[in-house]
């Protein structure tokens, strides 16, 4: 059992705080998934609970043990860097073995030990190898694997497969989710910057932003219903289209004249009653439809496609930038390249605009 629990953890340096307000309560068997852009905080985050770096604010607690002043190697964590980190000298068995050797277990231990962690990662033909005979995934199952040996309380993942070619990546990615299955019980904190390892690992998803949490929640909840704008344009790629308007019918459903002079109807409810309000109306590219209407009288929006890229099963619209609004991307499904230079009108049905009032979902007003 090892549940993580932070209360208003903070980090700062010296005068500047860079991360604040950290409460999350992190569950036995969880897999967490941080995000976020560039400099939010989220390898620092991960490295204070792994008490590589000092907690200057706030309680940080496994199983109800306070641990801001417990060093590193007493707090039951294992860490598996971006770098494998592996001794090149040493046999794929004697980098798994290693850390068991230096805390005197028995031979009986650490070669069962060994043997269960490289059954599960399918390592077991490659224990008398050397690192340089290993490929980059096998390197980088040798570095879960060293992990794994220490029976350890919490799993800590810093954007393990940054250092791998696309197709290791996505191989190296199903072997984490199985290596999550087979071991049900174990709590994984995770950090990456590829939202699809996100996606498709995450129990949940932290989503930080500015020093703090912008939103937790399952992926699919940050997909369909994030809670504000950075969400749900970091959330989904291509990323959300966002465009401006002014409400003009509030109740159980919102319709938006937009400025590019579109009309966006969306099943979100309005709380307010102010029809003069301004917002801004959200649709994902996936969600754009065709619309066959004269002129575009039933269209969100309308423009110009200026460039296609067809990838098979889907092609992608980049229309042409309209003053200063931010260009708009369409995902059409099919092999679309005779839209280039066409103007094409598009809609989306009402539940999948999502509205937004001074950055806020609708939905979290």
């Amino acid at each position: 059992m090892a549940d993580l629990l932070l209360k208003d953890v903070e980090k700062a340096y010296g005068e500047v705080k860079v991360l604040k307000d950290i409460n999350l309560d992190i569950k036995t068997g969880e897999l967490i998934v941080f995000v976020g852009p560039s400099g939010c905080g989220k390898s620092t985050l991960l490295r204070m609970i792994a008490g590589l770096e000092r907690i200057t604010g706030g309680d940080f607690s496994i199983d109800g043990v306070r641990m801001n002043d417990v060093p590193p190697a007493q707090r039951g964590i294992a860490m598996v860097f971006q770098s494998y980190a592996l001794y090149p000298h040493m046999t794929v068995r004697d980098n798994m073995s290693f850390a068991l050797k230096i805390a005197k277990k028995s031979d009986a231990e650490i070669k069962a030990a060994v043997d269960k962690a490289a059954k599960i990662l399918q390592l077991t033909p490659y224990l008398d190898r050397l690192p340089k005979a290993l490929s980059g995934g096998q390197r980088q199952r040798v570095a879960i694997g060293r992990s794994i040996v220490r029976d350890p309380k919490v799993y800590l993942f810093d954007e393990p497969l940054s250092n791998l070619d696309a197709a290791l990546r996505v191989a190296t990615r199903i072997e984490i989710a199985q290596l999550k299955e087979a071991m049900p019980n174990s709590t994984m904190v995770y950090v990456t910057h590829d939202q699809v390892e996100a996606m498709t690992l995450a129990s949940r998803i932290v989503v930080l932003a500015g020093g703090g949490i912008s939103q937790v929640g399952s992926p699919l909840e940050l997909y369909e219903r994030p809670k504000n704008e950075f969400v749900a344009q970091f959330i989904g790629s291509p990323s959300m289209n966002l465009m401006s308007g002014v409400v003009t019918e509030t109740g159980s459903r919102t319709v938006v004249k937009l400025d590019n002079g579109g009309v966006a109807t969306s099943a979100v409810p309005t709380i307010t009653s102010d029809k003069d309000q301004k917002v801004r109306i959200g649709v994902r590219p996936e969600d754009l439809l065709e619309t066959g209407g004269a002129a575009g009288n039933d269209a969100i929006f309308t423009g110009e496609v200026e460039i296609t890229e067809a990838l098979g099963e889907v092609t992608l619209l980049y229309f042409r930038k309209q003053g200063d609004a931010a260009a708009v991307v369409g995902k059409l499904p099919g092999i679309r390249p005779e839209l280039r230079h066409k103007t094409v009108s598009l809609t989306a049905h009402p539940e999948k605009v999502h509205v937004f009032a001074n950055g806020i979902s609708l939905l979290y007003r």
